[in-house]
């Protein structure tokens, strides 16, 4: 097999806007090539934006402006490990801050319907303990959770 494996997320018609917001909020994340229309079209203008290459986190993706044909859905996201409350915070921020909505158990939704899991490390690693009474614990903490508070987790995990 030739090439790497690239996601293509369909949005209505702002890829270039998403792109570039998801650069401005995730280290590896950068907007590569610009697809532009090269004359009007029947759902657009010459010059608009028909496809955007760029990366999320490494993870290469297409947003295609394709529409608004198809919706995203919560079958799909992106996982983004965290290794502080700062670091948590400030990416769910940035995702609710900016149009997005806030769900259960660590995901938010953002502007375009992109689903993300803002998920720290010990919340990982609570999951993974060896004691299934930790991993009880620090599940049921979860679940009653918007954003993941790391303190309520740890807390949890030891049984305190």
């Amino acid at each position: 097999m030739s090439g790497t494996p690239t996601l293509c997320l369909w949005y209505e018609r702002n890829a270039e806007e998403a792109a570039t917001f998801y650069a401005a909020t995730f280290p590896d994340t950068h907007v590569g090539t610009v697809q532009r229309a090269p004359g009007d079209y029947p759902d657009g203008q010459k010059g608009d934006a028909l496809t955007v290459e760029f990366s999320v986190m490494g993870l290469p993706c297409v947003g295609l402006n394709g529409g608004p044909h198809f919706k995203h859905s919560e079958a799909f996201s992106f996982i983004v490990p965290t290794d502080s409350q700062e670091e948590t915070d400030r990416y769910w921020n940035a995702i609710v801050g900016n149009g997005g909505q806030e769900s259960q158990c660590g995901w938010c939704k953002d502007k375009w319907g992109i689903s993300w899991q803002i998920t720290p490390r010990a919340l990982t690693d609570g999951m993974k303990d060896p004691d299934p009474d930790a991993r009880g614990r620090v599940f049921m903490a979860m679940m009653g959770m918007r954003k993941i508070d790391i303190a309520a987790i740890d807390t949890a995990r030891k049984g305190a």
